[in-house]
């Protein structure tokens, strides 16, 4: 089963729960798509 759960705060995709499990992250509030939370988690470094 997949559900919508909203769009991403950064880029406006939408996060979807399939069977259970979120395919994004809440970090500090912010519902995040995958790719957004591994950058927030983990930026590109200069």
């Amino acid at each position: 089963m997949r559900e919508l759960i909203g769009p991403c705060t950064n880029c406006g995709k939408d996060v979807y729960c399939r069977d259970g499990f979120l395919e994004g992250a809440y970090i500090n509030s912010k519902l995040l798509c995958i790719k957004c939370a591994e950058l927030q988690e983990n930026p590109p470094q200069k």
